[in-house]
C-alpha cells in the first residue's frame, strides 16, 4: 500500500536478504556527507559507445508508447540503475546510475504509463528525487517525453498547479549540475517544469525527433485556424492540410535551436557520450544560493 498507493515508502522487497543487498548499493551511489561527493567508480563500459538500439527503442510517431526505462538502461554503465519510488506515480520515473562511474540522478516521463503526463503524484515524486540529489551532489539528468499536465476536474481541485510548482521550485533551487534532454513530446507548462533551458538548465539538448510546442499540432491549428477551417468547403481536409503546414514550418526539428530553446540537436546512437561529456564540462559548477534560512517553497 505504502509503496504504489500512498508513496511513503520508496522501495519495497519481498525478503530481508534482498532488502539488506538493495540498501547496501544505494548506499554505494550516495557520499557519506552532504559535502562529499558520491563515489565515483573506474567503468568498464566505453564512454564513447554508440547505442543504435535507441533509434528502435523510441517510435519516431509521438502517439506510440514505448518503455523509457529501456532508454535509461542503454545509456547508463551497464544498464543498472537503482529506481526510486518505483511502484508510485509510474507516469515518471526517478533513478540514481552511473555515467562513466559517475552517480546522476535520472528524471523522466515514463509515457508507458498516462502517456507519461506529470499529475500531482508525480510532480511531488520528481521533486522529493531532485532535492535529495541536490543535497548529496548529485548531477541531474533530465530525459523529456511529456505531452502536459494531465486535465481533469480531479486534478484541479487536487491543485495541480499548486503541486507541480513544487517541482518548478525544486529545479530552480538545485545548484548541482543540471543537463536535460528531449526525446519526443515537450509540450507546453510540463516542458517549463522539466528543467527547460528557461528555468536553469545548465546544459538542453534534443533528439531530432523533438517537438517543443505549447501544444501538439493538431490542438494548436484547430485554435489558431478555427474559423478558416469551419469556412472551408472541406473542414477535415483544410484542417489535415493546416496541420501539416503547421507542423513543418513550426515542429521540425531544429526549430528549438533555431530559436534557442536547446543548445544541440544530436544523433540518438551519441546520447550516453553527450551527456558524458557534458557532465564532464560542468563537474566543476558551483554556485551560492542567498544567504537566508530556508526557502519559501510551494506546500
Amino acid at each position: 500500500v505504502h509503496a504504489a498507493t500512498s508513496g511513503v515508502a520508496h522501495f519495497a522487497y519481498d525478503d530481508e536478504a534482498t532488502c539488506l543487498e538493495e540498501v547496501r548499493y544505494l548506499l554505494s551511489l550516495l557520499p557519506s556527507n552532504n559535502r562529499e561527493n558520491p563515489p565515483r567508480t573506474e567503468c568498464a563500459d566505453p564512454a564513447g559507445r554508440r547505442s543504435e538500439v535507441l533509434y528502435d527503442l523510441v517510435p519516431a510517431d509521438g502517439n506510440r508508447p514505448y518503455d523509457m526505462r529501456a532508454v535509461i538502461e542503454e545509456i547508463v554503465d551497464d544498464g543498472e540503475m537503482l529506481e526510486v519510488h518505483e511502484r508510485w506515480a509510474t507516469n515518471i520515473i526517478c533513478a540514481l546510475a552511473r555515467l562513466d562511474g559517475q552517480v546522476v540522478g535520472v528524471v523522466a516521463n515514463q509515457p508507458q504509463h498516462l502517456a507519461g503526463v506529470l499529475d500531482i503524484h508525480a510532480s511531488e515524486k520528481a521533486a522529493r528525487f531532485v532535492q535529495m540529489c541536490d543535497a548529496f551532489n548529485i548531477p541531474i539528468v533530465t530525459l523529456l517525453d511529456v505531452p502536459g499536465f494531465l486535465p481533469g476536474v480531479d486534478q484541479e481541485h487536487g491543485g495541480i498547479i499548486r503541486h507541480g510548482a513544487k517541482l518548478l521550485y525544486a529545479y530552480c533551487n538545485a545548484t548541482v549540475p543540471r543537463i536535460s534532454l528531449v526525446l519526443r513530446k515537450a509540450y507546453g507548462g510540463a516542458y517549463i517544469v522539466m528543467d527547460s533551458q528557461s528555468i536553469g538548465a545548465d546544459l538542453t539538448y534534443a533528439w531530432p525527433t523533438n517537438e517543443i510546442a505549447v501544444m501538439g499540432a493538431e490542438g494548436a491549428a484547430g485554435v489558431i485556424f478555427r474559423r478558416q477551417i469551419a469556412a472551408a468547403d472541406d473542414p477535415e481536409a483544410t484542417r489535415a492540410e493546416l496541420v501539416k503546414e503547421y507542423r513543418s514550418e513550426l515542429m521540425h526539428p531544429y526549430y528549438a535551436a533555431e530559436r534557442g530553446l536547446v543548445d544541440d540537436v544530436i544523433d540518438p546512437a551519441d546520447t550516453r557520450g553527450v551527456l558524458i561529456g557534458a557532465l564532464a564540462m560542468l563537474r566543476t559548477k558551483h554556485a551560492d544560493l542567498p544567504a537566508r534560512k530556508h526557502g519559501n517553497p510551494p506546500q
